[in-house]
């Protein structure tokens, strides 16, 4: 889905990402993981476009590999034809490519209703007239009718429907993590980036948003995530790339990388037993 090669990132004298190459797989959970410092949300920003990439290259898939013919003398052409540079492409138009992302820091509207925070993620398929809009004509009206029923319904399936005209600024801070999730998924995303979403969660709302991207997973969504919670991150991923320095420092299944010495004595200082 994602094929991120030789990139990197300088801030001055700093080499905050150096020469990071990876692959997201179709469907996969693959987490990012490292100390401090270590360049993970920097990655982020700058496969999001909000970062300007100093070097290297990044590449959303376009088609489906497994529609490419097999033995074909061309087919290294064909799978670049399904493949598209999206090296500092802004997240406005990255969202129409089926890229999305949550915040380390919450970036909720808190003067908003939480319905109208999650018709916000609506905007790229909503009608856009300025003069149908200022008459309120019927075109207009039933379209918002329609994308905030959809709203509605993906906050019945995270049990939020009591809660749709609250302000966002009311509510608890897991509340707030799953409203900014919602809205992320209702733009319909083919790769959703999750940068820290179990910070200031308690065991309880960790464990409801855990669940929430196993199940994203499970409906086909390619997802990154960048997490400190280790009980967690070798729970749900299926993938594992560790950064330090901003580095690649290792790269394989959760089991992999929790028995890796190098990782170990960089970020871990144990081994990860599975309970």
């Amino acid at each position: 889905m994602l094929i991120v090669r030789e990139l990197s990132k300088k801030f001055g004298g700093i080499n905050a990402v150096d020469d990071l190459s990876f692959n997201v797989k179709k469907g996969t959970i693959h987490s990012i993981i490292g100390p401090n410092g270590a360049g993970k949300t920097t990655l982020v920003n700058m496969i999001t476009g909000i970062y300007k990439v100093t070097r290297g290259e990044i590449y959303l898939q376009k088609g489906d590999l497994a529609d490419l013919p097999p033995n074909n003398d061309d087919i290294k052409d064909m799978i670049h034809g399904i493949r598209e540079n999206i090296t500092n492409m802004p997240m406005h138009k990255l969202v129409h490519k089926g890229v999305c992302r949550t915040f380390q820091h919450l970036e909720i509207c808190e003067n908003l209703t939480v319905l109208e925070n999650i018709m916000l993620s609506f905007n790229r398929f909503m009608s856009k007239n300025i003069f149908l809009s200022s008459i309120r004509s019927k075109k207009i009206t039933e379209n918002e009718q329609k994308y905030e029923y959809e709203a509605i319904k993906y906050l019945k399936i995270f049990n939020l429907e009591e809660i749709i005209y609250r302000k966002a600024g009311s509510l608890s801070y897991g509340v707030l993590k799953k409203i900014e999730i919602i809205r992320a998924l209702s733009t319909k995303p083919r790769l959703i980036l999750f940068d820290e979403p179990m910070a200031g969660l308690n065991p309880k709302e960790t464990a409801g948003v855990s669940q929430i991207i196993k199940e994203i997973a499970k409906d086909g969504l390619s997802v990154i995530l960048v997490e400190h919670d280790m009980k967690m991150v070798m729970q749900v991923s299926d993938e594992v790339t560790v950064v330090n320095f901003g580095r690649k420092l290792a790269n394989g299944t959760p089991l992999e990388i929790a028995n890796n010495e190098d990782v170990i004595k960089a970020y871990l200082g144990t081994k990860y037993v599975k309970n």
